[in-house]
């Protein structure tokens, strides 16, 4: 799993651009001015932590990046390559330190911090370093009475890491939980693909919980639920537009409304505080 994730990002970073849906290929340029938004099927593929930010934010208020933890090696791990290796590869290729970032800003006036998982980093997995860089997003937003927002992207738990990867769906939780006790809103935007542990804990525990068309979100992936119930899933099992219909999630919003529906929502959540 892991050696796919890297290789499909390798691809990204070539001289051609191919859609992770239907196969087309894009001139990177044309990849960047459409949003990560696949020109022939308008699939929107994983698209860089620091663009979603700037994305998100409005125009000249986004901050400096806050979050700044990293992650090691605490269970000495190697599987086909030590896991610092791992490490030190994506961060060359993503140019990212980690596979969340998040920095202060306004939205639609309101003052929020903005956080994005890097898929290009290990599959946006969930690291240690990853699990307080998020409590570190919700503590911080409560002692500067700001919203949260959040971008997920993400393969689930790091397995490098084993069970201290698990621990943090529980440490995120518990950071949101004491985060809603000051009354501030907080807004999950579930990207393509949100799955694993971080489907299962913090990002689908928003008070609004918007997604992109046609993500993926769920735990496990199709093959490994089918292979457990028995029998063949239903068409779009997993993706927004059928979560949707079974009542998961709020709205589905596509990437280039996202701003405009947040700069809307915003003030609402806020109770009309802005800056």
């Amino acid at each position: 799993m892991a050696e796919f994730m890297e290789a499909s990002v390798d691809q990204l970073s070539g001289g051609s651009v191919a859609c992770e849906d239907c196969g087309a290929p894009c001139p990177p340029e044309l990849w960047r001015t459409h949003l990560w938004i696949c020109p022939t099927c308008a699939f929107p593929n994983p698209m860089p932590a620091r663009a979603r930010l700037e994305l998100l934010a409005d125009p000249s208020s986004l901050g400096p990046i806050i979050t700044h933890v990293i992650g090691t090696d605490p269970l000495a791990f190697v599987d086909q390559r030590p896991y610092p290796e791992r490490l030190e590869a994506a961060r060359r290729r993503t140019r990212e330190d980690e596979a969340f970032i998040a920095a202060p800003a306004t939205l639609g006036g309101c003052p929020a911090i903005v956080g994005a998982f890097e898929f290009g980093f290990m599959g946006g997995t969930l690291s240690t370093a990853v699990g307080e860089r998020i409590a570190e997003v919700f503590e911080r937003a409560a002692a500067e009475r700001r919203a949260v927002v959040l971008c997920t992207a993400s393969g689930g738990a790091r397995m490098q890491e084993g069970t201290l990867s698990l621990f943090q769906m529980m440490k995120t939780v518990g950071a949101l939980v004491r985060f809603r006790a000051h009354g501030l809103p907080y807004v999950a935007v579930l990207c393509h693909p949100t799955m694993g542990g971080v489907a299962a804990s913090f990002a689908t525990r928003a008070d609004v919980l918007l997604a992109e068309p046609r993500a993926r979100i769920g735990f496990a992936g199709p093959r490994v639920i089918e292979a457990m119930v028995g029998h063949e899933l239903p068409a779009g099992f997993q993706r927004a537009e059928f979560v949707l219909e079974h009542g998961f999630i709020d709205r589905i919003v596509p990437r280039e409304r996202l701003h405009q529906e947040l700069a809307r929502l915003m003030p609402m959540l806020a109770g009309g505080r802005r800056h």
